[in-house]
């Protein structure tokens, strides 16, 4: 199995399917099981999204899958989670995977680092982004919720309690929470709309219609909007090349079958020029061609 190494030296396997144009999937390739896969079905999560999306792609595209968010959490990287960094680590993946050029597909704050490679490298063939808005991005609100999340591993501020969030058992180590405060710290002056002039590949954007995370008291009661920013965007559709969609379909959690839809189209389209912008009134969706 190939492996690509990172920017603080440690490794991350890599798992090649199919044949055809190359698409990085930053995901655990392998199902989960036991308690945990139980516990994600209940938010609506699927334990086997991963390996999902590699059958559904695999037919028509080179999938290159990796953990990035695994790796990272097994291995932290505190004081280095910069976004040159993630961009590093995911042009080393390519370069292991063999690939000159490529599509990127993330999930979460793994599309927004998406957004971070796509405006340092001419190599990408198509960026899919996926919980994450490309046009006013929650920073600040991440900043936030992660600062309190690292303070909790650091026994600087009381962690929830069961009544107040569902995720009150689960326990992250300080590197492992500090690593993401170092990754929102360094985007805080990053300005989404004026690095959209410098994607020149098609992109699309997926959201639940009512993707929207409103945190406890234990931080600070900050609301986090996901869907927010392209639900409002929509009223201007195409300004400054941006492209994005809601669904209610995301509501509960991803479904494999949708985001295949979806990223089979973008990819299928990837060698046209940006030209035009076509509404799918059926999916409710925004997609820039």
């Amino acid at each position: 199995m190939p492996e690509a190494k990172l920017h603080d030296g440690s490794a991350i396997e890599i798992e090649v399917h199919g044949a055809g144009p190359t698409l990085l999937l930053p995901i655990n390739p392998r199902p989960v099981i036991g308690p945990q896969a139980e516990q994600m079905r209940q938010y609506g999560t699927d334990p086997a999204l991963g390996q999902s999306l590699i059958k559904g792609l695999s037919d028509a595209f080179r999938v290159v899958a990796f953990d990035y968010e695994g790796q990272c959490l097994r291995t932290p990287k505190p004081d280095t989670l910069t976004p040159a960094n993630t961009a590093s680590d995911l042009l080393a993946v390519a370069a292991a995977a063999g690939a000159d050029r490529f599509a990127y597909y993330g999930y979460s704050w793994l599309a927004m680092i998406g957004l971070q490679l796509a405006i340092r490298t001419d190599r990408l063939s198509a960026l899919i982004m996926g919980g994450f808005p490309p046009l006013n991005g929650p920073y600040e609100e991440m900043l936030r919720v992660t600062t309190a999340t690292y303070e909790m591993a650091s026994g600087a501020r009381a962690t929830p309690s069961a009544d107040e969030s569902e995720w009150s058992g689960v326990s992250l180590s300080r590197d492992q929470t500090r690593q993401f405060v170092t990754l929102y710290q360094a985007l805080q002056e990053f300005d989404d709309r004026a690095a959209q002039a410098r994607i020149t590949c098609p992109r699309l954007c997926f959201v639940g219609s009512v993707d929207e995370i409103q945190y406890g008291k234990s931080w600070g009661n900050v609301h986090v909007s996901l869907a927010g920013p392209i639900m409002r965007g929509r009223a201007h559709p195409g300004h400054a090349g941006e492209a994005g969609g809601a669904n209610p379909a995301f509501v509960g959690g991803v479904r494999a079958s949708v985001i295949t839809c979806f990223c089979a189209r973008i990819l299928a389209q990837s060698s046209w020029p940006i030209a035009k912008l076509t509404y799918y009134a059926s999916e409710n969706f925004f997609i820039l061609l």
